[in-house]
């Protein structure tokens, strides 16, 4: 193998590029033209020009029409002559200078390509001016530095977060590990139960992570059924019910009357439900109030929102509270056992079935609204 690839690579680098092989090209098509002119001309030229001498009736000597016949030929080659070889000439120069531009736009391309395999994504190139192909071209290229430079930066975050998220339980499981082989602990029921969390911890975290990936690559193993959106929020509201007692933040839920039935993954789209009343919970501060409604703002939707008057998300965070780990405050700790891609989750499962999940808030203060959008099929019926 390492023989085949090593003799691969020179003749790649010996091959010519594309603008000797275009200056090529020119010159052959030029030369080909001017030497079909010329043989045209001086075979067609003379015989034309002796029938129009005949025509004029002017009588000539056999010698003289030789000598005019001669002396036209003569005078048509060598003008005809001067006239493609200044023609080619100058063509040749004017293809030589568009090779030259063609080469030098490729070859900025091509090292744009090398800088951004190699890693520096920040590469960008200018257009050469030379069309809209072109310009396309140089289009094409940088949108795709810029999407792999938003690429590796969220990778770098991710990996930073998801590092940062694992640390916590980990650190837990490792510290009580060490206190009971010390002597320090025993393995009684409540350091079983500190280890049983961290590794649920992690385990939640490994699933939320493969759920997310799923999700987003459209795998989802999706069972839709016909759903009450009324029966859905109630029984997301019920199951939430004690855990906002505890904190001291009112939950209520409002629905228009007759809301059609949507067609959904009845646990898929309870999941989505709890992970936005979970958000709003922790996000809004005890004598808050959380409301779930749902309506139909057109014929073709169905649009459920949660909403708090909680913390609220700044300008600057609201693009962004969708992304896996993000956090608004880098400092700020997560809700115990959650793995921070909990939107992330709702938002791939509401897109997995044709619907959309958006957030929208005045600023930090004023709480925040997240609204799930689901289609609704033709001719379904009404609750």
């Amino acid at each position: 193998m390492g023989e085949v690839s090593g003799t691969a690579a020179p003749a790649r680098s010996a091959r010519s590029g594309v603008a000797p092989r275009l200056l090529a090209a020119q010159t052959l098509v030029l030369v080909a033209g001017a030497a079909t002119t010329w043989v045209v001309a001086s075979v067609v030229a003379p015989s034309i020009f002796h029938d129009h001498l005949q025509q004029a009736g002017v009588e000539h000597t056999a010698a003289e029409t030789t000598h005019v016949d001669e002396a036209f030929a003569d005078s048509l080659i060598i003008a005809l002559g001067v006239a493609l070889f200044a023609a080619v000439l100058l063509a040749l120069v004017v293809t030589w200078w568009f090779t030259r531009r063609i080469q030098r736009s490729t070859a900025a391309v091509v090292d744009a390509a090398s800088r951004i395999t190699e890693g520096r994504y920040s590469t960008r190139i200018l257009s050469p001016g030379l069309g809209s192909e072109f310009d396309h071209l140089t289009d094409t290229i940088n949108d795709l530095a810029a999407r792999l430079e938003d690429v590796e930066t969220t990778r770098r975050r991710i990996l930073t977060d998801l590092a940062h998220e694992m640390r916590t339980p980990i650190a837990t499981i490792e510290a009580h590990l060490e206190a009971v082989e010390d002597g320090v602990r025993e393995l009684d029921e409540p350091t079983l139960a500190v280890l049983h969390g961290g590794t649920r911890r992690l385990q939640r975290l490994a699933d939320d992570i493969r759920s997310v990936s799923r999700a987003e690559e459209a795998h989802l193993d999706l069972r839709p059924v016909p759903v009450s959106l009324d029966d859905l929020l109630a029984a997301a509201v019920a199951g939430a019910a004690s855990a906002y007692a505890a904190k001291g933040v009112r939950l209520t839920v409002s629905t228009t009357p007759r809301l059609p039935l949507v067609t959904v993954d009845a646990q898929r789209m309870a999941q989505v439900v709890d992970n936005l009343l979970d958000n709003a919970l922790n996000h809004t501060p005890e004598g808050g109030l959380v409301e779930v409604s749902a309506s139909r703002p057109d014929p073709r939707w169905v649009a459920v929102e949660v909403r708090d008057t909680g913390a609220g998300i700044a300008p600057e965070h609201l693009p962004h509270v969708f992304e896996r780990f993000y956090r608004a405050d880098p400092a700020r700790s997560r809700s115990p056992g959650g793995s921070g891609i909990g939107l992330t989750i709702s938002r791939a499962l509401v897109e997995a079935h044709g619907g959309g999940l958006s957030a929208r808030s005045d600023g930090p203060g004023t709480g925040a609204t997240f609204t799930i959008r689901l289609p609704v099929a033709p001719g379904s019926p009404t609750t």
